[in-house]
């Protein structure tokens, strides 16, 4: 954005320095970007001890940090380890902290214990500088333990070291009532006077809902045109997709100024928002994470003066970071002059030159910068190998050389000899067809750590869109995409080994096959002809209910869901049973008319001789993954009529009918299976039919049969039972049976 046309910095009128409260300002330091690189590898630790250093010389009464303070979502044991180091190093010590708590010094404490949530309150504690942050989209909190979510700042906060806020629990309905509630914290200097809010980082389509829908609800003081209130934020800001942004326009009016990290362009002068009172700042990461235009920007952090109501900015240039430049050619158009682009060698002479010259410039970057330190009196530091890279258009020429063997001959000269080159070809304007045995890998969107060019060149692509696209081709018929790519990417790019699990646990699967059974039973008699498009019909209302409670947050933070299960799990007769079909209902009119509100005798012992069945044929050490597996690979729900010999089988249904699944049933259920059995009625050697719900195996084939000439060989079949680990369908007169 251009300074051009835009009114002066706000600026402080007097200096008061009693009442001045001084914040020095960073965000995205993503410590341990890169870590194992011999050469890269301390770049991210050695700028964050340069703004500790910073802070401890400018004299400043705390640090705040806008998030992703770490690069990896579970930091590295060496990681954490320099991370202690250096704010035990600068943070500690015996000066006196200038500002006063006005707030709870408890208010977000860890549960369970006596220590206060600011560290600089506690008296077995001496903080000189405090350090308050946000979480952001590369470290926020994961897990589902008995402390809830939890994230690096969380070991950081309990050691004493950093102050975290803006740890948001999200609602479980969308009531009125609900939404993010944000607690600030209340400071004080001398006669200003300082709310400090933070949010830390929420799917942007999610944070969009909430602030479109009013919902974000900032608890301010009464007097509250007399505070300097101060918003941090970690979320996207240039617009990736309708609702995969925060707009800038939708914050509280009383707030003064808004931190916005996540963003990787520096761009530290406060900029105003059309129709609000507010300024926006956004200093941008403190090292590259990608070779992209923005990161090539001057990186700084900045020292926020606040006075009263006014503030003052001044941006601190960082002298630990890389000089980066790049360049981008087409070489079509370079080559009319130079030489001829079918000849390699000569191409590969001019890509060199043009390599030399932005290592030239990244010199003089470097020289300019350690002169203007030496006048200030700051000692000279050594020099650094520059990243630089070359974008070259490649549109028209046949053949290129292998850019990581075009790099080797720069080894030694630069920090990124790899990919220093970067070729690309302009998008053809015809769209290509997809096909479904082979995901579109390169549909994704461009994102603070590059743009999908760079991306695919080096190699790599975006996990939600590689998982979406590969769902997307298998034509999933039970499972909704959506949950399945959210579990995913959580595993891969949150190294959350528990993921899928925790999609049981959810009991995402055991509503995605009731509601399937549900809307079939709600379609009414179906003809087996018919049955695929009803499936495919429910299947897209539950994956669009998925995506809308996903924004409008029906689904809570993991604490809230942790304890709505307990509470649920509480009130059940068997946990462990999963309801399908309510007494009464006609879907299963074929069966043998049970009294009401009751279950018939010969479908609960049928049942129950099924989850037998089923246990024998799986073993009792199936995991849940082998099951998720199962589900995604099955076919679609199949209509059967199964011959049920009561006559023959009710001498096992007294013994068999306690048994619902292959796990040790509570007592409570086992007393229960004994009272059924003990009432059920007689009945004399009569055939019925039963209606069945059952998976049919679609079966290996190269090719992709039709789902319907499966249906029709599969009637009057029962194909082989697996077993489901973690529910059994056999509670009800409609036992589901899932085909291996």
């Amino acid at each position: 954005m251009s300074d051009a046309g835009l009114a002066p910095p706000p600026t402080l009128k007097h200096d008061f320095p009693e009442d001045t409260i001084r914040i020095l300002l960073a965000t995205d330091n993503h410590i341990g970007y890169l870590e194992r690189d011999p050469i890269r590898g301390q770049d991210s630790i050695n700028t964050f001890r340069e703004i500790l250093q910073l802070a401890v010389k400018n004299d400043v009464d705390f640090l705040l940090l806008a998030g992703d303070l770490f690069h990896e979502n579970r930091p590295s044991r060496d990681c954490l380890y320099q991370v202690m180091s250096l704010l035990r190093e600068y943070t500690l010590g015996d000066k006196p902290v200038q500002i006063e708590l006005l707030s709870d010094p408890s208010e977000g404490k860890a549960a369970g214990y006596s220590f206060p949530a600011i560290n600089y309150e506690d008296s077995n504690l001496n903080v000189a500088i405090p350090v308050f942050s946000i979480h952001g989209n590369h470290d926020d909190p994961q897990g589902a333990g008995p402390e809830g979510a939890l994230c690096a700042l969380d070991m950081l906060s309990v050691a004493g070291l950093v102050n975290y806020i803006g740890k948001v629990e999200l609602p479980l309905s969308d009531a009125p009532a609900d939404g993010i509630a944000v607690r600030p914290v209340l400071l004080c200097k001398g006669n200003t006077h300082l709310g400090l809010y933070g949010i830390g980082n929420v799917k942007d389509a999610r944070m969009h809902f909430e602030l479109r829908s009013n919902r974000v609800r900032m608890y301010m003081p009464k007097d509250k045109s007399d505070w300097f209130n101060l918003l941090l934020l970690h979320q996207n800001r240039v617009k990736h997709g309708p609702q995969e942004s925060v707009p800038e326009g939708l914050f509280d009016d009383s707030i003064n100024l808004v931190v916005w990290g996540h963003e990787h362009d520096c761009r530290i002068q406060p900029e105003p928002v059309a129709g609000k009172r507010y300024f926006i700042t956004q200093p941008g990461s403190s090292i590259a994470t990608s070779l992209a235009e923005g990161e090539a920007l001057d990186k700084h952090v900045a020292l926020l003066k606040i006075q009263g109501t006014e503030f003052e900015l001044t941006p601190i240039p960082l002298r630990t970071v890389r000089p980066f430049v790049m360049d981008e050619i087409l070489l079509t158009e370079v080559a009319e002059e130079n030489f001829d682009v079918t000849n390699q060698m000569e191409v590969s002479k001019y890509l060199k030159q043009r390599v030399n010259e932005l290592i030239e410039k990244a010199s003089d970057i470097w020289d300019r910068r350690n002169a203007q330190a030496t006048e200030d009196g700051e000692p000279e530091l050594p020099r650094m190998l520059p990243l630089v890279r070359l974008r070259v258009d490649t549109t028209g020429v046949p053949a290129m050389s292998n850019p990581i063997r075009f790099g080797q001959e720069f080894a030694g000269k630069i920090a990124n000899p790899r990919d220093v080159l970067v070729f690309h070809r302009a998008k053809k304007s015809a769209a290509r067809r997809v096909v479904t045995d082979e995901p579109e890998l390169t549909g994704f969107n461009e994102d603070e750590d590059g743009d999908g060019l760079d991306k695919l060149a080096a190699g790599r692509v975006r996990v939600h869109s590689l998982v979406q696209e590969y769902l997307r081709a298998q034509e999933m018929q039970l499972l909704g995409e959506a949950a399945m790519s959210d579990a995913i990417q959580i595993f891969v790019e949150k190294d959350d080994i528990h993921a899928i699990s925790k999609l049981i646990e959810d009991r995402h699967v055991e509503s995605t096959l009731r509601a399937l059974m549900q809307g079939v039973q709600a379609s009414g008699e179906v003809p087996e002809e018919n049955l695929d498009d009803v499936l495919e019909r429910v299947r897209e209302e539950r994956e669009r209910q998925h995506r809308e409670e996903q924004t409008s947050g029906r689904t809570g933070g993991t604490k809230r869901r942790a304890k709505a299960r307990d509470d649920d799990d509480a009130g059940s007769v068997d946990s462990m049973a999963m309801e399908v079909d309510e007494p009464g209902s006609d879907f299963g009119s074929d069966a043998g008319h049970a009294p009401s509100g009751r279950k018939s005798a010969t479908s609960r012992g049928k049942g129950a001789a099924q989850a037998t069945a089923i246990k024998k044929a799986s073993g009792s050490g199936r995991k849940i993954e082998t099951v998720i597996t199962t589900l995604v690979s099955a076919s679609p729900v199949r209509l059967t009529q199964v011959e049920a010999d009561s006559d023959d089988e009710d001498e096992d249904e007294v013994t068999k009918s306690t048994r619902r699944t292959n796990r040790a049933a509570p007592p409570s259920n086992q007393k229960a299976g004994k009272r059924s059995s003990a009432n059920k009625p007689s009945q004399g050697p009569a055939r019925t039919k039963q209606t069945t719900l059952s998976l049919a195996n679609i079966g290996t084939t190269t090719g992709r049969t039709s789902t319907r000439a499966a249906a029709g060989k599969a009637r009057g079949k029962m194909a082989d039972i697996v077993r489901f680990d973690f529910e059994t369908f056999a509670s009800r007169n409609l036992p589901v049976n899932l085909s291996d």
